[in-house]
């Protein structure tokens, strides 16, 4: 089994990697904004929870995220592993991860971060506001705010994941076309000896 965190900021291309990881290999997306609409739709306990913090404009409590993160873990028990998108993004939900993979008798195996410079960053996404209808996808001062929020917030990750899984921490040049980004992730999965 593998579980492999995605992180980059936003626009970085996750996403769009994740889903040809999937593709190609049969892992789990999970991306907690898709686990929260999930619960939120299907009305369930956790899910009433979410929208409970949501409807406020609050952020989710960790702890709650965690909770939806280990019942889709649960449900998914005969994956061949996962991808993690979206979490963790601080220090803390990095370490409440690695507890509740603990619990589960798992283990994060590596970790992939896309780098790309906030210039392309604020381009790709101004871009993708132009298709997806995003509000937050359309104003140029909020894209600059949330990458300043990933920078502040989860980039610390990298050092934090670096040290911890010290062999399996690998940086790529997000800035290339998708499939040479996809050819460097295959590459590293290869070397994992994970077939795809």
């Amino acid at each position: 089994m593998i579980n492999l965190v995605l992180f980059g900021p936003p626009g970085s291309g996750k996403g769009t990697q994740a889903k040809l990881i999937v593709n190609h290999h049969g892992l789990i997306h999970i991306s907690t904004g898709d686990v929260f609409r999930k619960n939120i739709k299907d009305n369930t306990a956790l899910g009433q929870l979410a929208r409970s913090y949501m409807d406020k404009g609050q952020l989710v409590p960790d702890q709650v995220t965690i909770d939806l993160l280990s019942s889709e873990l649960d449900s998914c028990s005969e994956s061949k592993g996962f991808i993690f998108d979206g979490f963790p993004r601080t220090i803390l939900q990095a370490q409440n991860l690695d507890v509740l993979m603990d619990n589960k008798n798992m283990d994060i195996s590596m970790v992939i971060s896309l780098e790309v410079s906030e210039n392309e960053l604020v381009k790709r996404l101004l871009n993708r506001g132009l298709d997806s209808g995003r509000a937050d996808d359309k104003d140029e001062g909020v894209i600059r705010n949330r990458i300043q929020v990933y920078e502040n917030q989860t980039s610390v990750l990298k050092k934090y994941y670096s040290e911890k899984l010290e062999n399996a921490f690998f940086s790529i040049d997000g800035e290339r076309n998708i499939d040479d980004i996809f050819s460097d992730i295959k590459k590293i999965l290869v070397k994992y000896k994970i077939d795809i």
